[in-house]
């Protein structure tokens, strides 16, 4: 019987997202070969190199997989709290137990293998969020429960962060799209994209005046954009004309008859002004508010009044950053230029992509990898490798077998017909995406370099297991989900 039960479980695994799981290990493997080779290197399966090394972890992440799939899959529902509970505790203590490495106390040693525990909290959050989003007559409509949800992996965020791993924390951000695929109202996740609008331009403009007046660009061209925000989600929630008429007219002719004194009559700060009118939209839209009785209004001038103290606190929050954390952020925004300092990573990795062209220059031959000008190339830039040896070509191949498998993973994910397996699934989809996305776009320099690894290519064990531990998880749910099925 229990032999007719495993064999159903292995008739039943999705072997399509298995294929390009060993797949993209392969590639990865291979990608650590050209970016850890030294000239005169002869064996790249001896256990001293990092690619012999990387053999390791992915055979035991093999090993890893095959336990997971050979487990009940109501252990993971089952035990999901369990395992989240676990993994804070260790994440709490974490700092007292790792060494400072590159001021990050993200690191424990178990003998001759080194782990970082945030890889593995991400399996337990997800498993954790989809258990209390599948419970019965959960809903994100009710405001608890949406307080809920996001305290739960708004803690890991924290813990991570007290290890100084701002990078590995910003993955639980990712969060927030299983959410508003589970039901979180649009305007969340638009708030969220608003902040970080307000946040580049108004730190990327904020020392430029406008014309010959004291008056920062960047402070406000945020402050006309929050007006337009307000005025765009008072149209598309509160569905009057006259309130919209109202403040577009009135914001507009007092902004224009500022400007306009401003250049011509006496010169001033005409964010004082953009600031007052803010304060009266949200004061009129308190107005409808209560003349409609509705609710919406009322967040709606609670977004306004949030964005122009959001706007004001963006510079104590940045002026708070660490050192090096904020340079790389003013170098990316083109604030300061420092091709040798904070810029210097994304530079060369930018040069040895450059230099691969269309087809590469072939395995183990790219120059800028091999004289080791990129640091961290095989790690968190480990894509200029890829460009350098496989060129554009190659660059593609991998992004679109990266496209293919998250999309597999969404394609498996929406078929469930349990909350649990497909919440789970969005999950592992929106972790995959936040990886690939702010990965190539640090090597590329569109995003901050933040050092997040890209998913089965850099080397490490703990963010191989890391990622099997999520995948694997995944694709036993599915399974006892294709046997019902039969």
């Amino acid at each position: 019987m229990a032999y007719q039960k495993k064999e159903s479980v292995w008739k039943s695994i999705d072997w399509i997202t298995v294929i390009l799981y060993l797949v993209l290990v392969t590639c990865g493997w291979f990608s650590i070969c050209g970016a850890s080779y030294t000239y005169g290197e002869t064996d790249l399966f001896s256990f001293d190199s990092r690619s012999g090394k990387q053999l390791v972890w992915i055979s035991c992440s093999l090993g890893l997989g095959f336990i997971l799939l050979m487990m009940e899959e109501k252990v993971y529902e089952l035990l999901s709290y369990l395992f989240y509970g676990g993994m804070m505790v260790l994440l709490l203590i974490t700092p007292f137990l790792a060494r400072d490495i590159n001021g990050s106390m993200s690191w424990i040693d178990l003998g001759p293998v080194r782990l970082q525990p945030a890889e593995f909290a991400k399996f337990a959050t997800a498993l954790a969020l989809a258990k209390m989003m599948s419970t019965y007559g959960f809903t994100l409509e009710k405001g608890k429960n949406l307080f809920r949800a996001i305290l739960l992996f708004l803690l890991p965020m924290v813990l991570i962060i007290r290890q100084k791993e701002t990078g590995s924390a910003l993955v639980y951000a990712s969060f927030f799209l299983v959410l508003y695929r589970e039901g979180m109202p649009g305007a969340i996740l638009f708030t969220g994209v608003a902040a970080v609008i307000y946040f580049v331009v108004g730190l990327r403009f904020g020392d430029e005046m406008l014309w010959d007046t004291p008056t920062s660009v960047g402070r406000s061209v945020v402050l006309v954009l929050i007006m337009i925000f307000s005025i765009i989600m008072t149209w598309v929630y509160g569905k009057l004309w006259k309130p919209i008429k109202v403040i577009l007219i009135g914001t507009a002719g007092f902004t224009i008859a500022g400007v306009l004194f401003s250049e011509f009559i006496h010169a001033f700060d005409l964010t004082y002004l953009l600031v007052a009118e803010c304060i009266v939209v949200a004061g009129y839209l308190l107005y409808w508010a209560l003349l409609e009785r509705s609710k919406q209004f009322a967040l709606i001038a609670l977004f306004t009044v949030g964005s122009v103290a959001f706007l004001y606190s963006c510079n104590m929050v940045f002026n708070k950053l660490d050192d090096h954390q904020r340079v790389r952020i003013e170098v990316l925004l083109g604030i300061k230029d420092d091709p040798k300092g904070a810029g210097y990573n994304v530079n060369q990795s930018k040069i040895a992509i450059g230099s691969g062209g269309l087809n590469g220059k072939g395995f183990l031959n790219g120059t800028q990898t091999k004289l080791k000008y990129v640091p961290e190339q095989d790690t968190d830039f480990i894509f200029c490798t890829i460009g350098e040896e496989m060129g554009f070509i190659g660059s593609s191949t991998v992004l679109i077998l990266f496209m293919c498998f998250i999309l597999r993973i969404l394609y498996l994910a929406e078929k469930q017909n349990h909350a649990f397996g497909r919440i789970y699934g969005y999950c592992l989809v929106s972790i995959f995406l936040f990886h690939l996305f702010i990965n190539i776009g640090m090597v590329l320099g569109l995003t901050p370099v933040i050092g997040i690894p890209l998913p089965f290519f850099s080397y490490g064990g703990s963010s191989l297991w890391g990622f099997t531990l999520l995948l694997f998880t995944f694709l036993r749910i599915n399974a006892e989900f294709n046997k019902k099925k039969k």
